[in-house]
C-alpha cells in the first residue's frame, strides 16, 4: 500500500523532528515530540550511529513527508528536476513547492498540507477560474488560486477571512476577503521554509 495510514505522530517521531502533519498541534503543547524524543518501536531508544546511507534516506523519507507524497511522485520529480538547467536538489525542491495542494497550504486554506489536499481533491479550488482537483497540478507564475465561488459560503473558511495578516512566502499573496491568490513567481530554494538537506537525497539518487 502505497499510502500510509498510520498515525503521524509516529512519522515525526521517526524522522525526529516536526513534519507538521496536524496543522495547529504541532505548534501546541500536545505535539508529541515535547514528551516523546525516541523513534517509534521497542528498539528505538538503542538504535545504533546511522550510516552514511541511511542519513541519506531518512532525509528522501522526511522530505516525502513534510510533502504528502509517494515514492513514485518523489522519484518522478527528481527525474524531471535533474533534467532541468540548475542545482538538482534545489530545483526537485522547488517543483515540488509548486504543487497545488502545498500552494493551498500556503495560500492559509488549510491548517496542514493534507488537509489542504483534501479541500482540493473535494473540488473547492479554482485556477485561473476553472476548477482543478488534482493535488499535484503544478502552479505557473501568474496564476489565481482562489476557492470556488458555491463554496465561499461555508463556514470552513470563517477563520481564514477573519485572519488580516497570514504570513504568506513572498512569492504568493491572498486577499481574504475573496479567497483568491495570486503566484506572484515561482519559488526560489531560500523561499523554502523546511529543514531539509536536498544534496543527500540527490548523494542518494545518484549512487
Amino acid at each position: 500500500m502505497a499510502k500510509y495510514t498510520g498515525p503521524d505522530c509516529r512519522l515525526c517521531r521517526r524522522e525526529g523532528c516536526k513534519l507538521y502533519l496536524k496543522g495547529e498541534k504541532c505548534n501546541s503543547e500536545k505535539c508529541v515530540l515535547n514528551t516523546k524524543f525516541a523513534a517509534p518501536g521497542d528498539h528505538g531508544k538503542g538504535r545504533k550511529k546511522a550510516s552514511g546511507y541511511s542519513v541519506q534516506l531518512r532525509e528522501k523519507q522526511k522530505t516525502k513527508r513534510f510533502y504528502g507524497v509517494t515514492e513514485k511522485q518523489f522519484k518522478m520529480y527528481y527525474d524531471t528536476a535533474a533534467a532541468m538547467r540548475g542545482v538538482t536538489g534545489e530545483n526537485m525542491l522547488c517543483l515540488i513547492e509548486r504543487r497545488l495542494d502545498n500552494v493551498v497550504y500556503r495560500l492559509g486554506l488549510g491548517t496542514s498540507r493534507a488537509m489542504a489536499r483534501q479541500i482540493v481533491c473535494h473540488g473547492h479550488i479554482t485556477v485561473n477560474g476553472k476548477k482543478v482537483d488534482i493535488p499535484s497540478y503544478i502552479i505557473k507564475a501568474g496564476d489565481v488560486v482562489a476557492v470556488k465561488e458555491n463554496s465561499k459560503d461555508s463556514t470552513m473558511w470563517d477563520a481564514v477571512k477573519a485572519t488580516k495578516n497570514l504570513g504568506l512566502v513572498k512569492w504568493l499573496e491572498f486577499d481574504n476577503t475573496t479567497l483568491s491568490g495570486k503566484v506572484l513567481a515561482l519559488p526560489e530554494r531560500a523561499d523554502i521554509d523546511l529543514d531539509i538537506k536536498e544534496h543527500l537525497i540527490v548523494e542518494l539518487y545518484s549512487k
